[in-house]
């Protein structure tokens, strides 16, 4: 059984999303439907909701409009990490709304699509401190040269659990390894980070193949374990770089020769721990 910790869903008639235009092989609907439809063949269990960076006046109706999915007999979906801007003044407010909906699990500023002072503004570290007994997780979403900031983040809250998306976005493609492997293990040292298995397959070349892939997981594997290890479809982002079977494939191959406890905890339990998922999943 797998959890599908980063799903992303797309519905193009009920919320905006600005940065679509821009690629236009992701400029389509993504639904539940189609994403259930292999993901159940896969053995894809359970599936938290990303937020899709919609619109800045949609980040309210996002959530309501995948949890409203969520209700669905055969619905996979068990959570959401929402969308934030604790670059504003109005976070502590939407934070003590969220945390009265057990639905989201989490929060996510992409912060790779911004100026890099923005996670360096004194109201953002002071909102990103404010997620300290809110039980809800952060997830870091940026580039190797920023992982410098994301731990100055890190550092500000000790005791909220982070989450670093798609392996700290390595240039597998521009053969990146050097420039981001130390920054990775740099922020692996903080007890308090979890690495998502995710993504990596769309930052490979167009031919992209196994054995370009196993020396960044190994990486990963170096510096965080498989206790703080979660793993992420990345769908429809994925779907650039072979699609949601490939990179299951990929997976399963990546984690050939792992213990059955420590495959099981990359594939569901550690998601279970951290976001608090029902066993039924």
């Amino acid at each position: 059984m797998i959890i599908d910790t980063h799903l992303h869903l797309v519905y193009r008639d009920r919320l905006t999303y600005p940065w679509l235009a821009d690629v236009p092989p992701l400029n389509a609907d993504f639904t539940h439907d189609l994403y259930a439809r292999e993901a159940r063949r896969l053995g894809i269990a359970a599936s938290l909701h990303m937020e899709v960076d919609v619109a800045e006046t949609d980040i309210a109706r996002e959530t309501e409009v995948i949890e409203a999915l969520a209700t669905a007999a055969d619905s996979l979906l068990v959570g959401a990490i929402a969308s934030c801007r604790p670059e504003l003044p109005d976070f502590p407010a939407y934070l003590e709304r969220v945390r009265a909906n057990p639905f989201v699990r989490g929060f996510r500023r992409v912060l790779h699509v911004v100026p890099d002072d923005v996670s360096e503004g004194a109201l953002f570290r002071e909102n990103i401190a404010r997620l300290s007994g809110s039980g809800l997780t952060f997830d870091l979403c940026v580039k190797p040269h920023q992982i410098e900031r994301a731990i100055a983040l890190v550092d500000l809250a000790p005791d909220v659990s982070f989450v670093l998306d798609h392996c700290g976005v390595p240039d597998i493609a521009g053969g990146g390894y050097d420039l981001w492997k130390g920054p990775l293990s740099e922020i692996a040292r903080r007890p308090n980070v979890t690495v998502k298995l995710s993504g990596i397959p769309a930052y490979g070349a167009e031919n992209w193949t196994l054995e370009d892939l196993k020396p960044y997981f190994a990486h990963v594997v170096r510096c965080f374990g498989f206790d703080r290890m979660v793993w992420g479809s990345d769908w429809p982002v994925c779907t650039l770089g072979g699609g949601l079977s490939t990179w299951i494939g990929a997976t399963h191959a990546l984690l050939s020769g792992v213990s059955l406890p420590e495959k099981a905890g990359v594939l569901s339990d550690n998601a279970r721990r951290l976001w608090k998922i029902s066993p039924r999943a």
